[in-house]
């Protein structure tokens, strides 16, 4: 048997929108009659700033948590809200009772690469060997590597990230 660990993550290398690609992705699992757990990055308008709020959404509830900070146009700091973060994470903790078939998660962003975010979830996610599939940017493809010991990288690519989820859900020990 192997010991490969069933998560991926879509590089998102900036040539498609990888949220919308993300929510597909979701709602054709969905559809398929599967469970899915987790959080997808809302659409969202920039504002007057050309700033857009980032909220993520609860896939099955269709809950909004605000997780950005408006710190202004010309600000340098991370507009990530650690304290939207925390009532976010929620979601995932309750996906862990919810023996879902796959669990996503809109990012594995510089917070989880720096062991805060939402890192300790995914990290019990990935211990009980539930199905996981994220995103990561071009940057922290190797802070990914390192955090899941080399989980599977997906090109942005329907096709590419339904192979994996048939392989992987094909042979999902996961109770139902």
């Amino acid at each position: 048997m192997s010991e490969e660990l069933r998560a991926a993550a879509i590089h998102h290398d900036g040539s498609r929108d990888v949220d919308a690609l993300l929510a597909e992705v979701v709602e054709s699992q969905r559809r398929q009659g599967r469970r899915v757990r987790g959080l997808l990055m809302a659409p969202s308008t920039p504002d007057g700033n050309c700033l857009a709020e980032m909220v993520l959404v609860d896939i099955a509830t269709r809950e909004g948590y605000l997780v950005s900070q408006a710190l202004g146009r010309d600000s340098q700091a991370c507009r990530a809200d650690p304290q939207g973060f925390a009532r976010a994470s929620a979601v995932l903790r309750t996906a862990l009772d919810e023996a879902p078939e796959l669990v996503v998660c809109n990012r594995f962003g510089k917070l989880e690469a720096e062991g805060a975010g939402f890192s300790a979830e995914l990290l019990e996610i990935l211990s009980r060997d539930i199905p996981f599939l994220t995103v990561v940017s071009r940057h922290l493809v190797g802070e990914w590597q390192r955090f899941t010991g080399g989980a599977t990288l997906l090109p942005p690519e329907r096709e590419a990230i339904d192979a994996w989820l048939d392989r992987t859900l094909a042979c999902s020990s996961t109770p139902g």
